[in-house]
Parts: structure tokens; sequence; C-alpha cells
């Protein structure tokens, strides 16, 4: 069964003409420019950003992907009849690799140099001064909600 359409109510539109005076009057009017103010970033540099973001991805990439492999090569050892290996064992070493990553997307963050040449290798004198500046910007949230309770 089809379903009843509804009737389709026809309105009569007035077609809007202009004469070209007004058409093309708005066309010579310059358009107002309204400068703003440039706001403060007070976010993290791009080129902090890049840094950190390739610590990032040695420092969590490779990790995360040797726990990965865990279970390709776990499973290419017992199908071959290579060796025994319990199933808890690969999931501990896989998370111990996991686990690894994440430490390492920690570090990758904290231990970027802020300045604009780069640090040294490891970053490892940037830990303190990063875990410092990352401090400073939650206290002004934390003192903000101690005020209005």
């Amino acid at each position: 069964m089809k379903k009843k359409q509804p009737k389709k109510k026809i309105i009569n539109k007035k077609k809007n003409t202009l004469s070209e005076k007004t058409a093309f009057s708005n066309l010579e009017k310059k358009p107002k420019t309204v400068i703003t103010a440039k706001p403060t970033n007070s976010g993290i540099p791009k080129y902090v950003a890049d840094r950190m973001a390739r610590r990032i991805f040695f420092t969590t990439g490779i990790p995360t992907i040797m726990g990965m492999s865990v279970f390709v090569v776990s499973y290419i050892i017992v199908t071959r009849n290579i060796a025994e290996i319990p199933p808890s064992s690969t999931i501990a070493i896989s998370a111990l690799f996991f686990l690894i990553g994440l430490a390492g997307l920690s570090y990758g963050i904290l231990s970027a140099s802020w300045d604009k040449e780069p640090g040294s290798i490891l970053g490892i004198e940037n830990i303190p001064m990063n875990i410092k500046r990352a401090k400073a910007a939650f206290k002004p949230a934390t003192q903000n909600f101690e005020e209005n309770s």
C-alpha cells in the first residue's frame, strides 16, 4: 500500500526586483575592517611541541611496537614447536613493554627543552624545570577552585 502524499501548498512568492542603482550601490562601499587584538598565546610553542613529538615517537613508539611483537614472536615459537611458552608470560612481557611505553610518554613530554636551541640528546636536565612549569600551570586553577568553595 502506498502512503498518501500530502498536497503541496503553492505559495505565490514575489520576485525581488532591484533597480540597477540599488543593486550595484553596495559594491562600491568598502567593508569596514575590524582590527582585533591578537590573543596572547600561552600554549606550547610549535618548536617545543615538535621536539616533544619526536621524543614521544621514540620513547613510546618503540616499546609499544615491541609489546605488540611479543604476541607475534610467541605465536611463531609455539606453532613451530620451538618452545612451550605459557600465555601468562606472553601477556606479562607484553604488559611490561606497554608500561615502558607509558613511562616513555611522560619522559618524552617532560624531557623536551623549551629553549629555541635543542637541548641534549637525553634531556634529563630539563625534567625538574618542566615539572615546575606543569605545577605552575595547574596552580591558578586550583587556587580559583579553593576561593570559590
